[in-house]
């Protein structure tokens, strides 16, 4: 694609108003990548991992809880989110603010309501969250997607128990395909101990 077209489909999205993102896999689409590139755009090169269908995960080490659109603690669990992907160094309270002013957990609730999304989250005993993530599921197959740790609770498997909760719940599903982009390979080695092979390379801008 040349970078021509990449620029329309960007045109497209502003119309739209929906987010300016690209996905796509290296090893199928090579040209992509160059493409992005010279329309000036930033490209994520992050390991692509699979689970294997009979690959045994072990249950979570630490409690965990699904969330629907009504549950109290969705806002910040979205903040935890959205603190551990930036790295700012923002008040829990101030995040979930702006994630309501923006619109974010809005769309996460009729995610959650029209079961396009599954919320799971590690709590503390007062009910605070501490880690989250969420798997898409569309028909037999899901992508585990937003896996995050506050920076104060990491190191304690919080994630790793997120993401198993996640696996045993698509699984109860009837999901055979489980996927996942890693952010680099630290990240994956992680989700490698839980099973995940790697299968190629994620490219993703925005």
């Amino acid at each position: 694609m040349a970078a021509q077209n990449i620029e329309a489909v960007r045109a497209r999205q502003r119309e739209l108003g929906i987010p300016e993102t690209f996905e796509w896999v290296h090893e199928i689409s090579p040209g992509l990548t160059e493409a992005a590139r010279e329309a000036g755009l930033e490209v994520a090169s992050c390991p692509l991992l699979v689970l294997p269908p009979d690959a045994e995960v072990s249950p979570p080490t630490a409690p965990v809880q699904f969330l629907t659109a009504d549950s109290p603690a969705l806002g910040a669990a979205i903040a935890v989110q959205r603190l551990s992907f930036s790295g700012k160094d923002t008040d829990l309270a101030d995040e979930v603010a702006a994630a309501t002013a923006d619109g974010t957990i809005e769309r996460a609730q009729a995610q959650l309501r029209s079961s396009a999304t599954y919320f799971c989250a590690a709590l503390d005993p007062d009910g605070n969250p501490l880690s989250a993530g969420q798997h898409n599921p569309v028909g037999d197959v899901t992508e585990i997607v937003g896996v995050a740790t506050l920076p104060t609770a990491r190191r304690r498997g919080l994630g790793a128990a997120v993401t198993a909760a996640l696996i045993a719940d698509a699984r109860a599903r009837g999901i055979r395909t489980i996927f996942l982009s890693a952010a680099d390979q630290n990240v994956a080695r992680v989700y490698q101990r839980l099973g995940f092979e790697r299968l190629g390379t994620a490219m993703i801008v925005g």
